[in-house]
């Protein structure tokens, strides 16, 4: 290992590990895993391991993980761009895959940036339902709202709030709540060293501080019966069973639930929080033992009997007869329709929004559901975020490209390209562009040549 631990932190872990600590020393010397995970809306782990594009193991712990070879360099690949999986740490699939989210369910991301548990949540909602995915950086909720984006995410509600503000408006409103909290990443030392000259001794009491102020915000955000799944990357007592210690202390009216087992699991330690029997229901994943890096994981469900709070839900302005006939001209040709009691106009721009309480006001978000493009006169451009919900089956203009032609890069870099006739399946407006039938972007096609729609922002430089 190149990066020397430092001396507080491996001494606290000499005492947490006893006769293991020797074997956790060790795992620094093991070869870092390298992760992605499948998107369910585009492709299926089998489906993609079918096109052996890369050398894939399955992740047994997760239903969509996949083990890659660092050899693979997978963000470079098309299918990176065009949303079929996203690159993930082994070990940080499991908080999103151990919190069971159901199509139309409300959901809430409370620390989602930059997007690796949302990505997952948004998927398994399917399209309905809504999932809220905050986080308190502005340009690490942007990083966020790209993600979703490329997923194709249609019902984000995207913010870039403190928590409290969110408990403010949001309070009894969803299902499940994930807090992947801001931590000590002491879990992280292996995979990038750079976080060990971070770290300091008073860092997890700091941290546990932070992570307390958003778990209660968390509950107060929970319907009575919904579900909520914190998870750290760190192995310090005081931010794992320490923080959900205080959780039950506070609020008698969440309980601790058993998670879904791995044999690669560990249990909670009760004498590492307030000696709780039930802190052993939380899950603590080490290096030594599983092929991933450090987290904790705790489930809690808010009892039935707790108070509910009503909040009324915002409906959407009706859209002008003329505009909506103007969009019907272009979803004429497309399989997928908009919900039109959910499709909003404002400016010049068309959203698909998801229904969300009334009294929203001095929220800062980015997205609000599915920005669909925008009405010029008596037209309509179609957005990238549109493009990348849509499947080759769903339009009718399609250009799919083989994984080797070399115009998929100049496509990406933002470039015109030429279409051989009867190469696309009309000959002329919009086509959707596709890399082996999974879609790309927009392109507009004239006289064999396609002007590239690739939303500026994501286009590739070199």
């Amino acid at each position: 290992m190149g990066q020397e631990l430092p001396k507080v932190f491996e001494e606290r872990m000499r005492e947490m590990l006893g006769d293991e600590f020797e074997a956790y020393l060790k795992s620094y010397e093991n070869v870092r895993q390298y992760g992605l995970r499948v998107n369910p809306l585009k492709i299926t782990r089998e489906e993609l391991g079918q096109m052996e594009e890369f050398h894939l193991q399955p992740i047994p712990w997760t239903t969509n993980g996949c083990f890659y070879q660092e050899t693979d360099q997978p963000a470079r690949h098309p299918f990176y761009t065009a949303g079929l999986y996203y690159l993930q740490e082994p070990s940080a699939m499991t908080p999103a895959s151990r919190l069971e989210v159901l199509p139309g369910e409300r959901v809430l991301d409370l620390c989602a940036a930059p997007g690796g548990k949302a990505t997952a949540l948004g998927a398994a909602l399917k399209g309905k339902g809504v999932l809220v995915a905050n986080d308190i950086s502005n340009s690490r909720a942007k990083a966020l709202l790209k993600n979703l984006e490329i997923f194709g995410i249609e019902n984000a509600f995207v913010t870039n709030e403190i928590p409290g503000n969110l408990a403010e408006r949001f309070e009894g409103f969803f299902d499940k709540v994930l807090i992947d909290a801001p931590c000590s990443g002491e879990g992280m030392f292996r995979k990038d060293p750079a976080v060990i000259k971070t770290w300091e001794p008073e860092r997890p009491e700091y941290f546990a501080k932070l992570q307390r102020d958003i778990l209660m915000n968390g509950v107060k955000m929970l319907r009575p019966g919904g579900m909520l799944l914190y998870s750290t990357c760190t192995f310090a007592p005081v931010e794992n069973e320490g923080s959900i210690s205080w959780l039950l202390e506070n609020y008698p009216e969440m309980e601790l639930l058993e998670i879904e087992p791995y044999e690669g699991f560990s249990q909670g330690n009760p004498s590492w929080g307030n000696g709780d029997p039930q802190l052993k229901k939380c899950v603590r994943i080490w290096p030594h033992k599983m092929k991933g890096e450090g987290h904790f994981l705790a489930l809690l469900k808010k009892s039935e009997n707790s108070e509910s709070v009503y909040l009324k839900l915002g409906k959407c302005p009706r859209i002008d007869k003329k505009s909506r006939q103007v969009l019907e001209k272009f979803f004429a040709d497309c399989q997928w329709k908009p919900d039109w009691e959910r499709t909003e106009i404002r400016g010049e721009k068309v959203y698909q929004v998801p229904e969300l309480p009334e009294k929203l006001g001095g929220i800062h978000f980015l997205r609000n559901g599915l920005y669909m493009g925008e009405l010029k006169k008596d037209r309509f451009e179609p957005s990238q975020q549109l493009a990348m919900v849509l499947k080759s089956a769903d339009y009718a203009g399609i250009l799919s490209l083989k994984i080797n032609d070399e115009r998929i890069q100049r496509y990406l870099k933002g470039e015109t390209i030429l279409v051989e006739q009867q190469e696309a399946s009309r000959d002329k407006g919009w086509i959707l562009v596709c890399v082996e039938g999974f879609s790309l972007g927009w392109g507009k096609l004239v006289n064999g040549v396609l002007k590239n729609k690739y939303a500026s922002g994501w286009r590739l430089h070199g």
